[in-house]
Order: C-alpha cells, then structure tokens, then sequence
C-alpha cells in the first residue's frame, strides 16, 4: 500500500538521520537529538517494576494491561513465570477455539494429499492457514512461555512449512513438539526426529539398509544435538544406518511405519555410543542412541547456548552457558529447570530491551498492544485480519517456520534490524493505528475508547498511552517525538489541553499511536 506522507516525519524522528541497524533499532535513534520537554506522568493502573516488566517482555509476545494484571494477581513476575511452566493448568479457551477456524489442519495425510491432487485445496494453502493459526495463539495466549518454548523448538528441528510434501504431516509436528516443549530435551529429540515429518524434509523416510540416506543422519549431529566439528564422516554414516527403518509411504496413502526390513544391522558406533544393532527391529537402537547424544556435554553447552541467545543476549558469557549446561546434565536434560536457571541469573537480569523482535513477532506485539479482536474468517474472503496477519509479517520480513533450510531462523538482533524492515514495520503501525488495514473482521479501540478522561494535558495523554501500549512511562524523547508529528497549524504542547473535540482526536490521533509504536521499546523486548 502507498506510504502516508506523515510517515517521513516519524521516520526521520525515530529512526535517525544514520545508519539503521541493529543499534538503531534497539535505540541510539530513538528520537530527536535533544529532547527539550519533560515528561509528566498520568495516575493510570499499576505498572509492574523493571525486573518484572523485562520478565514478561522476554517471555510473551508483548505486554499488555491485561497480561499486567495476571502478573500482579501472581505476585510478581516469577511467580507468574513459574505457573506458566504449567500450563496445562491454565485456562486457554480462546486460543483453543482457534484451531476451529482453519479446519484443513486436522485433516489426515492422506485427505490432504486427495484433496492437493484433487485441486480442491493446495497443501500450500493448508500451511499458509497453519501459519496464521500460529501467529493468532500468539496474539490471543494466556500461555506464552509455553507458546515461545514450542516455537524455540520447532526452530530447532526446524520442518519448513513449505517444503514438497511436509504439509501432510506439519500439523501433527506442531501437536507432537508442543506437547513436549517443557518435557525433556532427550523425550523431545525422539519424537521429532523419528516424527514423519522431520523424515520427509530430510529424507529418512526414504532410508533403507540398501541405500541408507545421510540427510537426517548428519543434521541430527550438526544440528539437532552435538554441532559442527564434534563429529566425523564416519559418525555421520553409522547415524544414519541407526535411523534406518522410519518410513513414510511416499505419494501413496503417506501412511508413517517402522519397516524393520529396511533396517540396517550391524555394529554402529557414534561419538562413544557403540551397539552390535543386530535385530531388525532397530527401534531400541535409535533410542538409545538419542538417549546418549541428548545427554552429551556439548549438545548440552550447544542447548544453553541458544537459549542464552534467544533469551538474553547475542553474546552471552561462557559463564552462563557452561552454568545452564550444567543445570541441563545435572537435571537429566529437564527442560524447566534449565529455564529457571536462566531468568535467575544476574545476566538475564541485566539483558533488558537487549533483544529485537524479529518480524512475526513484532507484528503479533502490536495487534496485543493495539487490543484489537478479530474474528474467524469466512471461507474464501482473504481480507479478513486473521488471513491478511500472514502478509503483515511476510511484507516486514519473516513468517513462522518458513525458513528453508534445516537449521532454523537466526536469533541475533543483526539479522531483523535492516532498514527495510525498520521502515516496513512502521508503515504497518500506521495504517493499523489508522483502522486502515486489515479493515475486516477486525474491531480497533476508538480514539474516544484510548482517551482515559475528558480533558486532559497532552504530555498525560502521550504518558498514559505508553503505558497502555508499552507497558512503560514515557520518555522525553516518546514525548517530543509524539508533539512534532502533529502538524504544525494544531499547535500541540505538553501543555496542550486535549478533548474529543481537538483536530487530534477527530482526525489525527493515529499519528500519536503510531509514533509510540515505532519506539525502541516496541521493536524490544
């Protein structure tokens, strides 16, 4: 869609005459280069304290009043922290009602299939509907860690939505890693890697002991567990033999099976795992054998290490790693543990507003921090929110699990903080501040329904709406920023007195929005 003329000046505000890179965006071009105004603050609801705050940013999709509330009524941020390491015991009935909507995600492989070669519904169209499920439970969750920790994982064993013919088995991948997500890693790295789908992608389900396929063999070292440089050839066609017999009936019925007739025998040995394997049925075999790599001290320090990255900082410490490893073995690959170890540690602590956002999840940030609801699609009308969500996020820049290799997106700050993508988001901000687009099957809070009295000052409007929307007080900087994308001819000050019956309200209160979302702290967490 066109950029609005306005957007220049919140561009050059907010971004900075500079360069626009991961600096940028986590804020050295947070505004004007002096602020010359000083924040006053409105009496609004609490807010929660910093360490709470830098809590539930790091582990939700985006604070909100109401995601504010559940952690006071919790106690605090840790006490929340630790009832959502149970969700199961967590009402969720919104999200739950999602699967409803796109109900070609239930549907077995084999209809699937029928009804890709039939033309009636591409597999490709059933993935992009699986993507926009995904990005609505983000949106609506009252369960986010365990949400975030079933994305971190299927990031892990990255399975591309997209690839031939995964989308016959896609769906029940997503079921199968979420509901192991908090388990243990060496529960998780059997389900996934002996998953159908894993055996599509990376060609296991076309391994035989005549023509064993090293796909699946060599990623599962240098990916999934141990890392690059841990192994040799000869470890990689030995795991590869181990994973003989997992098959799937290719273009046929897609039928999953062990084939213990395709299983190769035979001694292995793999990184000081070593078996006689001689029974057909190698099942036992291959568990042991990810049993023993879940367990080993460098696919334990590579584990902490990605979490470190995703959830505190680029460069973390060896210090914190080699601790978080050694939670890890100590707690036989336990994954809760792990976690609480982490946001426990004074570097966690310490890594507030450290971490861009990258594309789908900033999207998924403003729909909650603009508390707009949407509704279920009707079949066939791609203008509805639920549908256009999916090109919000494509056009700044990354979808959920659409990343084609097998090692999964980045994590770093560096690789979702281009200009492009800076400048895409904030475009976005505008036309949703506006209720521009999506226009349908969307509901947006009114101007009247942001504005918490009659009249009130403007620097307590600015003040109060970065609370609502970032969970935060305003800045000198927010606030300077938010007087001069006004245009000039409404002379707006702090001191401004604000009504329904100012030009701001009637015309111009998307600028205000806008501009507090393009903030550092928005495109942070």
């Amino acid at each position: 869609m066109p950029t609005p003329p306005a957007v220049t000046s919140r561009r050059a505000l907010v971004a900075g005459a500079g360069s626009v890179g991961a600096a940028a965006v986590v804020g050295v071009g947070a505004g004007p280069a002096q602020a010359a105004y000083k924040p006053r603050r409105y009496r609004g609801k609490p807010l929660l304290g910093a360490a709470d705050r830098h809590l539930v940013n790091r582990f939700s999709y985006g604070n909100t009043p109401s995601l504010t509330r559940q952690v006071r009524r919790a106690g605090g941020g840790r006490t929340w922290f630790e009832k959502q390491l149970q969700p199961g015991r967590i009402k969720d009935g919104r999200t739950d009602a999602l699967e409803g909507w796109w109900p070609s995600l239930t549907r077995s492989p084999q209809d699937l299939w029928n009804r890709q070669v039939q033309e009636v519904e591409g597999g490709w169209q059933v993935m992009a509907d699986y993507q926009r499920w995904i990005l609505m439970r983000r949106v609506t969750t009252n369960r986010p860690v365990w949400e975030l920790m079933a994305e971190f994982w299927m990031n892990h064993f990255n399975v591309p939505v997209h690839h031939d013919a995964t989308f016959t088995h896609r769906f029940d991948f997503d079921r199968v890693v979420r509901r192991y997500a908090l388990t243990s890693f060496e529960e998780l790295l059997r389900r996934a890697v002996t998953h159908p789908a894993m055996g599509i992608f990376l060609d296991a389900a076309v391994s035989t002991k005549e023509h064993p396929n090293e796909n699946l063999g060599r990623e599962l070292l240098e990916l999934h567990t141990v890392g690059y440089g841990q192994y040799d050839e000869s470890d990689v066609k030995d795991s590869a033999r181990i994973l003989t017999g997992y098959l799937v009936d290719m273009w046929g019925t897609w039928e999953a099976s062990y084939s213990p007739r395709d299983h190769w025998t035979g001694a292995v040995s793999v990184l000081g795992f070593t078996h006689a394997n001689k029974s057909a049925d190698g099942r036992a075999v291959a568990e042991a054998f990810l049993a023993h790599l879940a367990r080993h001290p460098a696919t334990a320090r590579r584990i902490a290490r990605k979490l470190c990255v995703t959830f505190v900082r680029d460069e973390p410490s060896q210090a914190l790693v080699d601790h978080l490893a050694e939670v890890y073995l100590r707690n036989d690959t336990a994954i809760k543990p792990v976690l609480r170890a982490l946001v426990a540690s004074s570097e966690f602590k310490k890594s507030g507003g450290l971490k861009v956002r990258e594309p789908s999840a900033e999207i998924v940030a403003t729909y909650r921090a603009l508390r707009v609801r949407i509704s279920d699609p009707p079949a066939g009308d791609n203008g509805f929110a639920a549908r256009v969500i999916l090109w919000q996020a494509e056009a700044i820049g990354a979808v959920p699990f659409d990343w084609p290799r097998p090692d999964g997106p980045p994590a770093d700050n560096a690789a979702w903080s281009s200009p492009a993508r800076l400048l895409a988001s904030m475009d976005t901000h505008w036309a949703m501040s506006g209720g521009w687009w999506p226009s349908e099957g969307i509901r947006y809070r009114t101007a009247r329904a942001w504005l918490p009295r009659k009249r009130l000052r403007y620097d307590l409007l600015v003040d109060h709406l970065s609370q609502q929307l970032l969970g935060r007080r305003s800045s000198s900087r927010l606030l300077q920023a938010c007087v001069e994308v006004c245009p000039d001819e409404w002379k707006i000050r702090p001191s401004t007195k604000i009504t329904m019956a100012h030009p701001l309200m009637k015309w111009g209160f998307h600028r205000v929005i806008a501009t507090i979302l393009d903030s550092p702290d928005h495109f942070t967490r």
